[in-house]
Order: structure tokens, then C-alpha cells, then sequence
């Protein structure tokens, strides 16, 4: 389990890590094939948890939980138990990636529209040319049971699963014994990486207002964004609750 220790943000446990330290874990892990569960949660991840038991308890399974979002950053604050950075899904994937690649390890993407699953596959091929892909599925399946056999059968050193959250949580806890890799949940990332969705520049990441540029690019998150003052408002009940 996670050498690291936890901060509480509402009953999700929050590793309190680095992006480096936190990195450095993941290679080591993955040098001595341990099987680890990566889960890169904003504050929808933990309302969902907040508001299903099932999923709550899937996220317990997890190996490392890290603060993907700027309102985990803030709730943790709040709560008088600080994390030191955001560590979020689409960064640590690109240094996996990079890991993979001089390690010319094996990985395993699911998830993600038909054509976009294609051209991150092609992207990854592109950009790091010795990484094995030993499978790509998009996330549009009913039955798992084709690609959890590709997964037993390839045993992949890395599977990323860009199925959005819970399916993605739930897909991993299912089926993580199928192989002593790194699994870890990447939301859309496969959307970025193929060059769908535009991730917002620096200016803005480091501004914290990542998550403001998206909603300037796709207004229809506006009810997903919603979901933060309900949290922080959670956040600062609790806070009050321990005083």
C-alpha cells in the first residue's frame, strides 16, 4: 500500500505527496511490477464517493488517491491540513508515458470515443517510439470480457482506462488482478492527448484556472462546474464540525 501519508477531504483520503515524490513511487512500483490503483480525483470524484456508498468504497481499494483539482488543494487547506500540489491525471500520464518509453515497457489504453482512442494510440507510437501498445480499445463496450482477455493475455506493464468517473474507479478495482501493472483512471485525457479538447495554457494552469478555461472552451460543463460550491460548502461545514 501507499508509502505516503493522507490528508481526509470528506472520507476521501488524499495522499500528501509531491508530483515528483509522488513519480518516483510510481517508477519504482512499476520496476518491481507491483499492482497499483491510481485514482486522480477533483471534487465531483469525492461527491460521488460523498453520495455512493458502492463507489466510496472502491475508491478505499485505491493505492495512491492524489488532488487532481485546484478545490482539493483549497478543501484540504480549509480543513487546516494542507497538501503540498496539485497532482493531476493528464501530467502524470505524459510522465508515465515518457517512463514507458525508456523502459520500452507495455501499455494498455481503454477508452475514449472510436477516432480518438485511434489517434492518441498513433500520437503515443509517434512521440514515444519504444512503447509497446499491446492494446487500444475506445469505451463505447457493453461486455468487458474482449478487453479484460487482451489484458490477461498481454500483460501490460501500464493501463490507462479514460472511461470517466465511476465506470473508469469501477473498471480498475474489477479487474486489476488480470495483471501486476499500474492502473490508473485518466478521465479525458485521451481527448488531450489525440488533440480533441485543448488543455488550457500555462498562463492559466498555473493561475489555477484551469478548470475556468474549460469552461470558457465547452459551456456545457456548467452544471458539472456546479458541483464545486456544493463541495466547498461541505468542506467548510466539516471544518466548522471540528473546531
Amino acid at each position: 500500500m501507499s508509502k505516503f501519508q493522507t490528508v481526509s477531504v470528506l472520507g476521501v483520503d488524499f495522499i500528501k505527496a509531491t508530483n515528483a515524490e509522488f513519480l518516483q513511487a510510481l517508477f519504482n512500483d512499476s520496476l518491481q511490477r507491483k499492482n497499483r490503483f491510481v485514482v486522480t480525483a477533483n471534487p465531483e470524484i469525492v461527491l460521488a464517493a460523498k453520495n455512493d456508498p458502492a463507489y466510496y468504497q472502491t475508491l478505499k481499494t485505491a493505492d495512491y488517491i492524489t488532488a487532481d483539482g485546484i478545490g482539493i488543494i483549497k478543501g484540504a487547506k480549509i480543513l487546516g491540513t494542507p497538501l503540498p500540489e496539485r497532482v493531476t491525471g493528464y501530467d502524470t500520464m505524459l510522465k508515465l508515458l515518457e517512463f514507458a518509453n525508456q523502459e520500452a515497457k507495455k501499455v494498455f489504453l481503454v477508452g475514449g470515443k472510436p477516432d480518438v482512442i485511434q489517434k492518441a494510440r498513433e500520437k503515443i507510437l509517434q512521440t514515444y517510439p519504444h512503447i509497446k501498445i499491446v492494446g487500444a480499445y475506445d469505451g463505447y463496450f457493453k461486455d468487458d470480457k474482449e478487453i479484460t482477455q487482451a489484458i490477461a493475455q498481454s500483460q501490460p506493464d501500464f493501463v490507462f482506462a479514460a472511461l470517466g468517473f465511476p465506470k473508469q474507479e469501477n473498471f480498475i478495482a474489477k479487474n486489476r488482478q488480470l495483471a501486476s501493472a499500474i492502473w490508473m483512471g485518466v478521465g479525458g485525457s485521451f481527448d488531450v492527448l489525440a488533440g480533441t479538447v485543448k488543455r488550457a495554457p500555462n498562463f492559466w494552469i498555473k493561475l489555477n484556472l484551469e478548470w475556468f478555461y474549460r469552461l470558457l472552451k465547452e459551456p456545457t460543463r456548467f452544471k458539472r462546474m456546479l458541483a464545486l460550491p456544493r463541495y466547498l460548502s461541505l468542506v467548510k461545514k466539516e471544518a466548522k464540525r471540528q473546531k
